[in-house]
């Protein structure tokens, strides 16, 4: 069977805030068999700057993941939103340059999140994990609406030992974040994660786990400020066993 070469994108939030999330993906990454590199000098994927409007900087970015990212068969993020980054935005933003354009088709056409990589690709059916808790999931709206990423993390966390896992009422509700969108809505985004927060807390549920860690982010800290007792962990940490690190908390002087 030919090697499986795989570029594990890290994210900047992961790289930041929570580097256990990154060492779980290479661990998952590597039970499925694949070869796993962290390219040195990867950086920002350039969302940021795409949403806010600012093409220059996200252009720069852009080209320099692709230069990063092209000698890999694929190129693998625990974040939807950074996949989809790279997957549907990176070719329109060369749609005046057809040698880079095609550069860029090329890394989109392997860029996957990593739970969808880990069933659709290495074709993972269970994992080896033991996590006694009842979890419920939230549905980060990138992975969701523009990779279809759904079935996945659901058919994989029903096979860790000792987890049940509850739907939440509307799991497929926006938390709020949507990057720069709870900056620029602050009162909309407020609205929407307390609703969120209410709902899993109805779940009865111990933890609530996503594939986004902005969201999880938004989440950790409303849930804090209701006193709520829910921890809040990236799907990649309970598919690995890994719950050596804390639980996610948001980033101090975060709060609404």
């Amino acid at each position: 069977m030919a090697e499986t070469r795989v570029a594990l994108f890290v994210t900047c939030l992961v790289d930041l805030f929570r580097p256990s999330v990154g060492f779980a993906a290479l661990e998952l990454l590597e039970r499925g068999g694949a070869t796993v590199s962290v390219p040195d000098g990867q950086t920002c994927c350039g969302q940021p700057a795409y949403n806010s409007g600012d093409r220059e900087t996200a252009v720069a970015l852009a080209r320099r993941m692709i230069a990063l990212f092209e000698p890999f068969d694929y190129v693998v993020a625990p974040s939807g939103s950074c996949a989809a980054m790279l997957r549907h935005h990176y070719p329109g933003l060369f749609a005046g340059d057809p040698a880079m354009a095609e550069r860029a088709e090329a890394v989109a056409a392997k860029t996957w999140e990593l739970t969808a990589f880990l069933v659709d690709v290495l074709g993972i059916a269970a994992v080896d994990s033991i996590v006694e808790a009842r979890a419920t999931y939230h549905d980060a709206c990138s992975g969701l609406r523009e990779l279809g990423v759904r079935r996945q993390p659901r058919e994989l966390l029903a096979t860790v030992a000792g987890l049940e896992l509850v739907e939440l009422a509307e799991p497929e509700s926006c938390c709020g974040f949507g990057g720069t969108f709870c900056v620029k809505y602050p009162g909309i985004s407020t609205k929407m994660v307390e609703d969120k927060a209410a709902d899993i807390e109805a779940t009865g549920a111990d933890l609530v786990l996503a594939g986004d860690l902005g969201c999880l982010l938004n989440i950790a800290g409303h849930l804090r400020r209701r006193g709520a007792r829910v921890a809040v962990r990236h799907v990649a940490e309970v598919l690995a066993g890994r719950l050596d690190a804390p639980p996610i908390a948001a980033p101090r002087g975060s709060g609404r």
